[in-house]
């Protein structure tokens, strides 16, 4: 027995001995990489790139587009090579389409080249903003060429607008259309004995359906078809005109697709010749030669090129200073109560934005540039009360609705001076809920009960115990009055009767459009045309100054930021990297699902968030 014990005692000293090991490792591999990202900041920070006197530009874009940068850092490069991962690229939607009008009257670019293969999957509305600089730039007289290996949707789209569409033999276009797909966990709760308590007001308020149901509600799926043939129809309309095919055929059947893919020997480079998706199938050499006689060889036996990261650094700010100033407030990711980073909408860190406008004499008017799904309903009226006191004021508000403006992205929306989205702009989704899950079946399947004596009937209220009916009563009565209180806001600022106003309501989705004709909005546009309404309601004529607001982060914010960003990398390839790699979204998908509501800080438990609207 001695021995046995001495021979584990061994045992933990050595586990012990490989913890302290692995721990003075990465702390001293942290030290190099702080010590190793502050040499490079310090040696990259002077270097510009040279712009050569004739060159194609080259749109590589990688990653997502956003509308507000919340990635920082200088070390985002250093730091995601020293773990293996290949770094975030952020692009900000002002900035690409900027970039592009500046190319267009700059005499050294002599044409654009997309090369959209890296990136992301992008909503259409921020797409077609992106568009309509692309065809501004055609206007110049450049020529536009798109080329690829293979194209996704986004990157199609953006494509199509090209002067020449090359793609390799061996590629393809997948278009797969929009859907709203998502989990169903009534029945794993019910296996689980977890009861789900749902608080809701609203036909259509569908946030709740994934834990109450096992599949979509009629009305859910009445709603969600509406806004996805619409949002579809609008792509492939604007594809089409480009290509100058019909718009059915980027929609054949599937038994129409099999034949018509079966005619070229299963060839799906072939059958996008075919159906007009692409000029020219070219291999690499082949694509490089074309590239030259169009732009000239330059040192490197490739045509003569810069990349957009490269040429967007060197355009600058051309505005000059101005006493009249149009302020931009962004408003993009789920509302949350308090001071939030970017990424998230903060209640109070988004009404310190408006507070800072009204209380700057150059700030003559203000947009505030919403692209959420909304959130918790107390911070999306701290933000709408500053819209209020800026118009109070005598500052005009214009709100711009980018992507989505849904929930509680029209909660802040609601009382400004003039509401603009675009038509395929998701919004709507007016409606209240609350959920509250507890878990006393499963405790006491395990032997595990709950009890104890309270001051008041809500002493013991918890996940741990059973919901008493006169609670759940008051909970209803809350989320009731949440809803009339929306309601409320929508017929007070959209001059409609309480009845119209609960009709165009309950909690279903509209498409910009849609809302446009249902008097949600005022006008159809996009943010050039937010920036006129704001200059024309505030009377400016053309003597203005665009004014971007937003909290600067310091060094120190920085670099806890990317920090913390990079740890969360690390230890998410260690939870997930050992799940085979097909059932890895799916996990995924699960845990995001189910810690949703967790994220969420609403005072009061009320939140106004639209689950089905389109990612961000």
């Amino acid at each position: 027995m001695k021995v046995i014990f001495k021979g584990i005692g061994k045992l933990f000293r050595w586990v012990w001995k490989l913890i302290s090991f692995t721990r003075q490792l990465i702390i001293n591999l942290l030290f190099l990489i702080i010590i190793g990202a502050l040499f490079f900041a310090f040696t990259e920070s002077g270097k510009e790139p040279e712009l050569p006197e004739q060159a194609a530009l080259v749109l590589d874009l990688s990653g997502p587009i956003v509308e507000q940068r919340t990635n920082t850092s200088p070390l985002d490069s250093l730091t995601s090579s020293a773990f293996g991962n290949e770094q975030t690229q952020e692009n900000v939607l002002f900035d690409i389409v900027d970039t592009l009008r500046t190319a267009a009257t700059d005499e050294r670019i002599t044409g654009l080249v997309l090369n959209l293969r890296d990136m992301q999957e992008t909503n259409l509305t921020k797409l077609r903003y992106i568009a309509k600089a692309l065809k501004e730039f055609k206007q110049s007289g450049k020529p536009v060429y798109a080329i690829g290996d293979h194209y996704k949707q986004s990157q199609y789209y953006l494509s199509s607008f090209a002067d020449k569409v090359f793609m390799s033999p061996d590629g393809g276009v997948m278009l797969t259309g929009y859907g709203s797909y998502t989990l169903y966990y009534k029945t794993l709760f019910e296996k689980l004995d977890v009861n789900t308590h749902v608080f809701r007001v609203g036909t259509y308020k569908s946030f709740v359906e994934p834990y109450t149901l096992d599949g979509m509600s009629d009305e859910a799926r009445e709603a969600n078809t509406a806004w996805l043939n619409q949002l579809w129809g609008a792509y492939t309309s604007d594809v089409a005109s480009n290509r100058q095919i019909e718009a059915s055929t980027l929609t054949p059947e599937l038994d129409q697709f099999v034949t018509e893919l079966k005619s070229v020997d299963g060839d799906f480079a072939q059958l996008s010749k075919k159906m007009g998706l692409i000029d020219e199938l070219v291999n690499r050499p082949q694509l490089r030669q074309q590239l030259v006689n169009a732009f000239g060889e330059n040192d490197d036996h490739s045509f003569n090129q810069i990349s957009y990261y490269d040429y967007q650094p060197t355009i600058g700010d051309i505005q000059l200073p101005s006493d009249n100033q149009i302020a931009v407030v962004v408003a993009s990711g789920a509302i949350m109560d308090g001071t939030q980073q970017r990424g998230n909408v903060g209640g109070d860190t988004t009404a310190a934005l408006l507070r800072e406008a009204r209380l700057d004499d150059k700030v003559k008017s203000v947009i505030l540039r919403v692209d959420s799904p909304g959130g918790s309903a107390f911070a999306s009226e701290v933000i709408r009360n500053e819209v209020d006191a800026l118009k109070a004021a005598g500052k005009p508000v214009v709100v711009s609705m980018s992507s989505v403006a849904a929930s509680g992205g029209y909660w802040i929306s609601a009382s400004a001076d003039k509401i603009m989205a675009q038509p395929t702009t998701i919004t709507g989704s007016i409606g209240i809920f609350a959920i509250l899950t507890t878990f006393e079946k499963g405790l006491e399947k395990m032997g595990i009960y709950s009890d104890g004596v309270g001051t008041t009937p809500f002493s013991g209220v918890g996940v741990t115990r059973e919901l008493p009916q006169g609670i759940a009563d008051i909970f209803q009565l809350g989320i009731e009055n949440g809803y009339q209180r929306f309601i409320g806001l929508v017929s007070q600022y959209r001059d409609m009767t309480l009845e119209q106003a609960d009709s165009v309501a309950q909690g279903r989705v509209w498409t910009g459009k849609d809302a446009l004709a249902l008097g949600l909005v005022d006008e159809l546009g996009d943010f050039d045309d937010a920036i006129a309404s704001a200059a024309e309601l505030a009377t400016l004529g053309d003597d203005y100054e665009v004014r971007w607001m937003a909290k600067p982060l310091s060094t120190a914010e920085m670099f806890i930021q990317q920090f913390s960003s990079e740890v969360k990398v690390f230890f998410h390839q260690l939870v997930w990297g050992e799940l085979p790699e097909a059932m890895q979204p799916v996990t995924q998908k699960v845990v995001t699902d189910l810690s949703t509501l967790g994220n969420f800080n609403d005072p009061k438990g009320q939140y106004s968030f639209c689950v089905n609207c389109p990612e961000l």
